[in-house]
């Protein structure tokens, strides 16, 4: 790693992000839940009920564009992935986590209509450079797309634990609470095809998820 600051300490980059310098998909998933987050905050001056519903929405918002940032990023891995056996279980493996992000996508934008607001739209690309640079995965081999692949849903597990405990429609939480865990799911999925190649990689190498354990559930290249 490159720098040693914990990427998912929501106040103190809330302190010390610039906006000028976010440009990739880690910043890009920090920054989009600091603005959804910071929309919140910025609602509170609202009345009554829009001040709930402006508040989630920004949230909700954010996390679609986490959605939409993984099923950019499965899609473009899924067309530079070898046709070897290892090739196709990465693809196997992708292919479902990918599914699941649509699902994601589809149910936060449901809740965000039904909220009044308007979902966030996908963007034409996304910047990786972030996890390249710091040789947590690559697109030029099948085993470097898995360790990409793995470094992106673990840090989006880490994104929603601090995302969706600020909405407050209760229902929400409870129905967006469950999404976190799938991404840690898709983090086992993917350590699990390293396992099967090479035993001494642990399928869970913690028994913690945080910024803290992150070194130990990722895999370098």
């Amino acid at each position: 790693m490159k720098t040693s600051k914990t990427p998912f300490a929501l106040p103190q980059l809330a302190a010390e992000w610039d906006p000028g310098t976010a440009t990739s998909r880690r910043n890009l998933l920090l920054t989009g839940l600091l603005a959804g987050v910071g929309g919140a905050i910025g609602a509170r001056s609202l009345p009554g009920a829009a001040q709930s519903n402006t508040a989630d929405i920004a949230i909700l918002n954010a996390a679609i564009d986490l959605e939409q940032q993984a099923i950019w990023a499965y899609k473009t891995a899924a067309g530079k992935l070898s046709n070897t056996e290892v090739g196709k279980i990465v693809l196997e493996v992708a292919t479902k986590n990918l599914k699941d992000h649509e699902q994601h996508r589809d149910l936060l934008a449901g809740a965000v209509r039904q909220l009044g607001g308007i979902p966030s739209r996908a963007r034409d690309s996304y910047d990786l450079s972030t996890y390249i640079d710091n040789k947590e995965g690559n697109l030029d081999s099948d085993a470097n797309i898995a360790k990409l692949a793995l470094a992106l849903e673990f840090d989006a597990a880490l994104a929603y634990n601090d995302a969706f405990v600020q909405l407050s429609n209760k229902d929400l939480v409870a129905a967006a609470s469950t999404i976190g865990p799938n991404e840690v799911a898709h983090a086992t999925a993917i350590r699990a095809v390293f396992h099967s190649l090479d035993p001494s990689i642990l399928v869970v190498p913690a028994p913690f998820v945080s910024a803290e354990t992150r070194e130990r559930w990722i895999l370098k290249v």
